[in-house]
């Protein structure tokens, strides 16, 4: 195969209004040739496909595959909710989930000709979204939940739990969609975003008058709401409200979870 340089991708992805990996692999298709990699693209839909690329893909689908002690969630994103909700798009999400899950992640390079083909039969920006694969740790388990809409998913969360069962993190997993924490512990919370919002909970506390004597409290009260916004183990749990997720938990551990969201 002729050799090429990244100033003929560039060059390429000026003459044809295509991406990157899609110039590169014109190129690498057509042995360097830069006039046989033009037409390739054109013949493959991809050039014209460019000029919608600049639409955006709000809309889509996330599916979620299983395989032993694996879960994986792959996001498939298109401009409209109708292609969206077509069987194709379903079910071609759901075979790339199963596909990672399987396989992993880069093993969504195998369908690529067919992405490629459902943009130019949909003429449809639609382009791969987030692609996630979670193992359960050795003493632990792993699980999902999945938030259908229309046939197709749009809400999706993968939990992997230490010293727990398959059914605790299932059960963690439907909490997170819907309290979508952004953190399992406050150990995981940046430092600066903490002393920001310190400083504004006390300058909101100290324009409403608090006696300076009374802040310290409420600037910590205000601060704990703000993590349970943010970090699971300080949630109540979406089931039972009366406990926390740390309790719920008990000895186990989370030690990873996933979440993606159409539209986010």
């Amino acid at each position: 195969m002729s050799a090429f340089t990244a100033k003929d991708v560039q060059k390429l992805r000026q003459l044809t209004g295509v991406g990157m990996l899609d110039a590169k692999r014109g190129l690498e298709e057509n042995d360097g040739d830069m006039d046989k990699a033009v037409t390739w693209l054109r013949e493959k839909g991809l050039a014209s496909q460019a000029k919608r690329a600049d639409r955006e893909a709000s809309e889509g689908a996330v599916a979620i595959g299983t395989a032993d002690n694996v879960v994986s969630i792959v996001q498939l994103r298109s401009e409209t909710d109708f292609v969206a909700k077509s069987e194709e798009f379903v079910d071609f999400v759901n075979e790339l989930a199963d596909l990672v899950a399987a396989k992993g992640v880069d093993a969504v390079a195998e369908r690529s000709d067919e992405l490629d083909s459902m943009k130019v039969k949909l003429k449809e920006n639609i382009s791969l979204g987030q692609v996630v694969r979670i193992e359960a740790p050795a003493d632990g388990a792993v699980d999902s939940y999945l938030h259908l809409q229309a046939g197709r998913g749009v809400n999706a969360v993968a939990v992997a739990v230490a010293g727990g069962s398959k059914e605790l993190a299932h059960d963690i997993a439907a909490h997170i969609a819907f309290a979508r924490p952004l953190y399992i512990n406050r150990d995981q919370v940046p430092e600066a975003d903490v002393a920001a919002e310190r400083e504004t909970v006390e300058k909101i506390a100290l324009n409403e008058g608090k006696p300076e004597a009374s802040l310290p409290k409420v600037v910590e009260g205000r601060l704990n709401g703000w993590y349970k916004e943010r970090v699971l183990v300080d949630q109540a749990f979406i089931k039972d409200e009366k406990q926390t997720i740390a309790k719920l938990l008990g000895d186990a551990t989370v030690t990873e979870f996933a979440q993606v969201v159409v539209g986010d």
